[in-house]
């Protein structure tokens, strides 16, 4: 049995991510800071709820010590699409804010993790990512969530290149523009976009690790 693990999941790609990952036959561990919402979203999605505040040091340690094998890791909690901000008037406790959640938390979950991924024969971390991230077309937008992928992307490159001789293939997916709570409307369908984040999950042995990734083609850095 596969084990996979998904943050931010109680909702849009994330709960998505979990439904395709569980028809596929995986065991799913959903994780959620509220504990009503990870157990409504795991009823819905057929996995396992799992309260899970990825900012918290104290949450992160029991998840770690409750998972004795974790074959898939997707980092997908994240906050603060600010459209509002430009870099030049930005609020940097805003932009810590998010850090905190799209940088930090990713970091010091894989951390705890790693025990876990290293028990699996087939190890796989997925860092959800976005296109706001690529240095080759980036504006002046989403100052916040933009500097904090894009330092995301980096970590995704430097685990990489630390657990290839382990085999843990390590990914950056960006999902695409998306009909989600954070994305507003216009996107595309959630299911195409979880569908994204779901390849790099279940790349075979000897897959493509280290790369950054959009319905399983390359992204520019």
């Amino acid at each position: 049995m596969t084990i996979s693990l998904v943050t931010g999941a109680n909702r849009g790609i994330g709960l998505e991510v979990c439904r395709q990952l569980a028809a596929r036959g995986h065991e799913v561990l959903l994780g959620a800071r509220d504990p009503a919402a990870a157990e409504r979203a795991a009823k819905e999605a057929g996995a396992t709820p799992v309260v899970l505040d990825v900012t918290s040091a104290a949450d992160v340690e029991r998840v770690a010590a409750e998972v004795g094998r974790l074959d898939v890791l997707v980092n997908n909690a994240a906050i603060t699409y600010d459209t509002w901000q430009r870099p030049s008037t930005a609020d940097l406790d805003v932009v810590r804010d998010a850090a905190e959640t799209n940088l930090y938390g990713p970091w010091r979950l894989t951390q705890a993790l790693l025990p876990a991924l290293r028990r699996s024969a087939h190890g796989r971390v997925v860092n959800v990512s976005s296109e706001a991230a690529s240095l080759a077309g980036m504006g002046s937008g989403t100052p916040a969530y933009t500097a904090s992928k894009v330092a995301l992307n980096a970590l995704t490159k430097m685990f990489a290149a630390e657990l290839r001789p382990d085999g843990i293939l390590v990914n950056a997916v960006c999902p695409g523009w998306v009909a989600t709570d954070m994305g507003g409307p216009g996107g595309r369908p959630v299911a195409d976009g979880a569908a994204s984040v779901v390849w790099a999950a279940t790349l075979p042995d000897g897959g493509p690790t280290g790369g950054f990734f959009r319905d399983g083609r390359p992204v520019p850095w």
